[in-house]
Parts: structure tokens; C-alpha cells; sequence
């Protein structure tokens, strides 16, 4: 086996990595503007574009990563002292990789949970609001119809 599969599977657990640390600073930033309310909607836009991005760039990674080790794993697990020390850092990769996944994917449900309880709120306000604007509309054509008084005959004696 040709050393440099190794390096190109170690250097694309790397990539991965920084990859991922930028997805947890986005999914962050991301957070911070879903609980300031006064620039939610306009500042969520960016970190959801290069969260597709990075996302992409993950699928990439990882399609390449296994396509690359399904040629090399038999070799791998027939030799592996001789590429233990690769295979070691490689390990240590993965476990950060899959440290940082789980940390991204508990930021995204929390965000997904703040989000869903901010549209659950401008629903309801907009409910309320079509409410109240229908029950002003009604009043206002009672008060217009009670406008309207028969003539009356009044009684001059005592």
C-alpha cells in the first residue's frame, strides 16, 4: 500500500475537523441571534447558506473518505503495526470528529427548539391579531347600525 493513501485519508479527517469547528461556530452564532429577537429574521439567512455549504463540503469529505478506505482497509487491518502510529492519530481524528458532531447536533436541536417557540409565538400574535381586528370590524358595524333610531312617541302627560 502507497503511504500516501494514508496521508490522504489522515489529511481529509483534518479537513473534516475544521470544518466541523466552523459548523459549531456557526450553529453558536447562529444561536445568539435566534434569542435576540430584534435581528432574527435578517441575520439568519447567512449562517443558513454556509451551514449548506460546509454541509455539502462534509458529504464530499466523507464519500471520499470511505471511498478512499474501502481500497486500503484490508491491507490496513493486515498490517496494522506497520501504520500504527497513523492509524492512532487517524483514531484520535475520528474521535474528535465524532465529539464535535454531537456537540453540533445538540446546538441544532436547541436552536430548532427556540426557533419553533418564536413561530409558535408570531402565529399566535398573528391569530390574536386577526381575532381582535375581526371583533373591532363587528363592533364597528353594530355601533353604525345602533346609530339608527326609530321615531318614538313621548307621553306630555303627568
Amino acid at each position: 500500500m502507497d503511504q500516501n493513501y494514508l496521508d490522504i485519508l489522515e489529511e481529509s479527517l483534518v479537513k473534516k475537523n475544521e470544518v466541523l469547528d466552523e459548523l459549531k461556530t456557526l450553529s453558536e452564532g447562529q444561536y445568539e441571534c435566534i434569542t435576540d429577537e430584534s435581528k432574527l429574521l435578517e441575520s439568519l439567512d447567512p449562517f443558513i447558506a454556509r451551514k449548506g455549504e460546509l454541509i455539502e463540503e462534509l458529504e464530499k469529505l466523507d464519500d471520499g473518505f470511505e471511498s478512499l478506505y474501502g481500497k486500503v482497509a484490508d491491507e490496513l487491518k493486515s498490517d496494522r503495526e506497520k501504520y500504527s502510529d497513523q492509524i492512532k492519530r487517524m483514531q484520535s481524528l475520528i474521535t474528535k470528529i465524532t465529539e464535535k458532531s454531537t456537540a453540533i447536533q445538540a446546538q441544532e436541536e436547541r436552536n430548532k427548539s427556540l426557533i419553533d417557540t418564536y413561530f409558535g409565538k408570531r402565529r399566535t400574535e398573528v391569530r390574536e391579531g386577526r381575532i381582535n381586528s375581526k371583533a373591532a370590524m363587528n363592533y364597528y358595524k353594530v355601533q353604525s347600525n345602533s346609530a339608527f333610531v326609530d321615531s318614538q312617541f313621548l307621553d306630555s302627560k303627568k
